[in-house]
């Protein structure tokens, strides 16, 4: 049973969005009205994901994202928006969030990302992606550069199927290793390339040509 976590400052949306979830066998473990919420809930009840209102008051989702990410670099984050191009959901993907969706998304959308990240993807879209790493570029911000040298053949593979949006369960099969052995090569890929969390890999991988979302 995947645990969610919403937070979004509007009751009616929250009750939907629990009457949706739980219909479909999601247990929802917590809501949040803003974003201190959010952390409070996230550092309490470790939910499998945490889908999280761009725009909330006392702390916006960027904002709650961020700390929460600094809490558990293992929180899993899926931006709601209204805005595809909403300047925040950049900076959301940027600290770590694992997508995002469009709050006029249809239920099945919905339960698929939310299915999807909770074994482990990132839903980041080729655009999205490019326009994420445009702006590392244009604010002169740093994802390591040059450093994939360092990774042997095994790990830039796992790396490149990270990015490709693949699980940790479903690299495991790809190369016939066990979870507990992609979570440890992760951990060390991430150490070398000294990235933080499966968003910024995955915008590594694609910058660096070690994979590509299309």
């Amino acid at each position: 049973m995947i645990r969610v976590l919403l937070a979004d400052d509007h009751a009616l949306f929250r009750q939907g969005l629990r009457s949706l979830l739980e219909s479909e066998g999601m247990r929802v473990i917590g809501e949040a009205a803003n974003g201190r919420e959010a952390i409070r809930y996230a550092a309490e009840t470790h939910p499998d994901v945490i889908l999280m209102d761009i725009q909330m008051p006392e702390l916006d989702g960027v904002k709650a994202t961020q700390n929460i990410l600094e809490i558990d670099a293992n929180a899993r984050v899926i931006i709601i928006t209204m805005y595809r191009q909403d300047r925040y959901v950049f900076e959301a993907v940027k600290a770590g969030a694992r997508g995002y969706i469009l709050k006029d998304a249809d239920a099945a959308t919905l339960i698929d990302a939310i299915v999807r990240v909770a074994g482990g993807e990132a839903l980041l879209d080729p655009d999205m992606a490019q326009n994420v790493l445009d702006d590392f570029r244009d604010k002169r911000e740093v994802l390591p550069s040059g450093k994939h040298a360092d990774l042997n053949e095994r790990e830039t593979m796992i790396l490149k199927l990270l990015a490709q949006g693949f699980s940790n369960q479903e690299i495991a099969l790809r190369l016939d290793i066990s979870e507990k052995t992609v979570r440890n090569r992760l951990s060390e890929i991430f150490t070398k390339l000294q990235l933080n969390n499966r968003t910024q890999a995955a915008l590594y991988a694609i910058r660096e040509g070690i994979a590509n979302l299309e």
